[in-house]
């Protein structure tokens, strides 16, 4: 049996404008939600896991595969996880005893959006 967990991942209003950080003031709701974005991926280990699971194959990694690589055991990788899917970096998916990791598309590309600084 799997679950997944499907957390919100666009924060309505940073994507109102095509670059929040040079397009006007932000309101206090959506520096907050950005600034939140951007703390959890502050610490490299989780920008690390972040692109561990973009390589992966099909873009999707299990817990048990991301330990090795950052060098840390399983309960410290599970709590990066859990900050990266509380800030709507990641989605998961528990299948059996493990949990299975991918990208939140909508959150990168409002990310994307909000560091468009060309316009």
């Amino acid at each position: 049996m799997s679950t997944r967990t499907e957390l919100p991942t666009t924060p309505v209003g940073i994507a109102a404008c095509c670059s929040p950080l040079t397009g006007g003031a932000l309101d206090p709701d959506s520096a907050q939600q950005l600034a939140r974005l951007f703390k959890a991926l502050g610490d490299p280990t989780r920008v690390r896991l972040i692109s561990l699971i973009a390589a992966a194959q099909d873009a999707e990694a299990c817990i048990c595969d991301l330990t090795d690589p950052v060098g840390l055991s399983q309960p410290t990788v599970s709590h990066h996880m859990k900050l990266l899917a509380e800030a709507g970096l990641v989605t998961r998916e528990q299948r059996g005893k493990w949990a299975y990791y991918r990208l939140a598309e909508n959150t990168f590309n409002t990310l994307r959006q909000a560091l468009n600084l060309d316009r």
